[in-house]
């Protein structure tokens, strides 16, 4: 018989018993541990002398939140470190896009136009360091253009201030140039800085069919059909007179002078 199987006296009910727990009520017959502090409990111990608790008591199982924070603290963790990756992705793609742009923020006389920042999509990475500063403006009207013809209005406004710096960079504004920067006020919502351009590109040369239409332009984005009939009556007036003259934007912007007359034509 080992020492286990040994009989002795049940501490609580005074039956003769062996083996570890009482065959008659349950109690323990061997010495234990306090579940709480550890000590050593006797037999016949119903208290902890030490903390008090319970003899036999068993730790209660963690709460259930305790449970989940236990597995959702990890997963938090792991979502964090893949949202870190993903904004660390996006901001070294929007980097080629200002390198593409070409322009820090935009200083000088142009700086009050009220442009909102926006996000703008698609960019590409390109060196532009080797081009002329006429090639960088030119690259930049193109791009806002394009966006104001896609609908993308927030990433024309991000690169209009950046096209317009480009222009100035280049020196004084000639006609050609200011019909370029009008535009693109315009198509980023600024109809106020097109409509002073209109008026400075038409007091040196009241019949330029490029102002005209700039100012046709401006008048419809601010709503004022009156000042749009008038300025359209003076294109159609000027127009077979000025395109006959050697006017490099007339050449460059063929297709804005064809789309004017089309629209002016049209009742």
């Amino acid at each position: 018989m080992t020492a286990t199987e040994s009989k002795s006296t049940c501490p609580a009910c005074g039956k003769a018993a062996r083996g570890r727990f009482c065959e008659h009520c349950g109690t323990p017959l061997e010495s234990s541990g306090c579940v709480e502090c550890g000590r050593a409990l006797s037999a016949s111990a119903k208290f902890c002398p030490q903390c008090g608790t319970p003899a036999g008591a068993r730790r209660a199982p963690a709460p259930a939140t305790n449970r989940v924070l236990i597995w959702a603290v990890p997963g938090i963790a792991v979502l964090a470190l893949v949202a870190f990756l993903i904004g660390q992705r996006v901001a070294l793609g929007s980097a080629p896009a200002a390198a593409d742009a070409g322009a820090a923020p935009l200083e000088g006389p142009m700086a009050a136009a009220p442009f909102a920042a926006g996000a703008a999509a698609g960019a590409r990475p390109t060196d532009i360091s080797s081009m002329t500063p006429e090639e960088r403006a030119s690259r930049l009207f193109d791009r806002v253009m394009r966006y104001g013809e896609e609908g993308k209005t927030d990433s024309a406004r991000i690169f209009a201030p950046m096209a317009m710096q480009a222009y100035e960079m280049m020196g004084p504004l000639d006609l050609h140039r200011r019909y370029d920067v009008g535009m693109i006020a315009l198509v980023s919502g600024a109809a106020d800085v097109a409509r002073a351009q209109a008026d400075t590109i038409l007091k040196q040369n009241p019949a330029h069919l490029l102002g005209l239409i700039l100012a046709m332009k401006a008048a419809g984005a601010r709503n004022d059909a009156a000042a749009r009939a008038g300025f359209e009556k003076r294109f159609r007036a000027a127009e077979v007179a000025e395109r006959a003259k050697p006017i490099p934007e007339y050449v460059d912007h063929k297709a804005d002078l064809d789309n004017a007359l089309k629209a002016a034509k049209t009742p």
